[in-house]
């Protein structure tokens, strides 16, 4: 999990006093990789390097040093039975008081991890698209919401970032290479001009749009009568979600989605 920035910044100012915990080895079997890091101030800790008694430790160890005014220090620890994280690994862990400084470098690290994380672009702030919105909002992917109703567009749920624009085909085209785009507009007009241009790049990671078999294949006669390519076809998603479970509420549909983007994502990335 990544720590997103605004909720950094708000940690930071409301704490005021924090310890910067950093995973800098991780041999064998270890919850996290190097490089995972969360802050820990007295009462509240922000983001995770991977749970258990191993992160409990830690946080336990950085609020002594919070207590005792202690700048930095380091642990070293065995994942086996004597702290019950039996993984199997060795993980060395780094701690260190945030000052200014510090702070001002885990905001703009903040940005920069936040900046390489893969963009999914949720066309239609209906139901579903909301329910989308928010689960993955837990995930590390840049999620915007997008939707020309204004009226639906102020009902977004606190925490996931939404757009309002007039011509939601242009947000398409700015995207980057590598984006994930879902379509589920109030409207299948729509939802087939966001679709095209999103097929049409070439370059995404996943294209996903909402709707049975007859919209498929309604789709697929649209593209063709409007002189586009019907093998564009090849590269969509639909159903999303997949097929296997048969539960059409938006939640559902919402869970199954955000596993099935993570996969393309993940994929995506292996194969760049």
């Amino acid at each position: 999990m990544s720590i997103m920035p605004q909720r950094l910044r708000d940690f930071l100012d409301r704490t005021g006093d924090a310890v910067l915990v950093e995973v800098v080895e991780a041999l064998g079997s270890t919850p996290r990789e190097a490089g995972a890091w969360m802050v820990v101030s007295a009462a509240d800790a922000l983001g995770t390097i991977g749970g258990g008694q191993l992160e409990f430790l830690c946080i336990a160890r950085a609020r002594e040093a919070l207590a005792s005014g202690e700048g930095v220090a380091a642990l070293d620890i065995p994942l086996g039975p004597e702290i019950g994280q039996c993984c199997g690994g060795r993980v060395s862990v780094s701690l260190q008081r945030i000052d200014e400084e510090t702070a001002k470098m885990l905001r703009e690290r903040a940005v920069r991890e936040r900046a390489l994380q893969s963009a999914v672009y949720v066309f239609g702030a209906g139901h579903v698209g909301n329910a989308l919105g928010q689960a993955l909002s837990l995930l590390p992917l840049r999620t915007l919401l997008v939707d020309n109703r204004a009226e639906e567009i102020a009902k977004v749920p606190a925490g996931v970032e939404a757009r309002h624009v007039a011509v939601q085909e242009a947000v398409v085209r700015e995207a980057k290479p590598g984006s994930v785009f879902v379509v589920l507009t109030h409207d299948h007009g729509l939802d087939f001009l966001i679709a095209q241009e999103a097929l049409a790049r070439g370059d995404a990671a996943y294209v996903g749009m909402i709707g049975s078999k007859t919209k498929r294949a309604t789709f697929r006669s649209w593209l063709r009568d409007m002189g586009f390519d019907v093998g564009l076809m090849d590269g969509l998603t639909m159903p999303i979600g997949g097929s296997d479970v048969d539960d059409k509420r938006p939640e559902v549909i919402a869970a199954l989605t955000a596993a099935e983007i993570l996969r393309a994502v993940a994929g995506e990335k292996r194969n760049a």
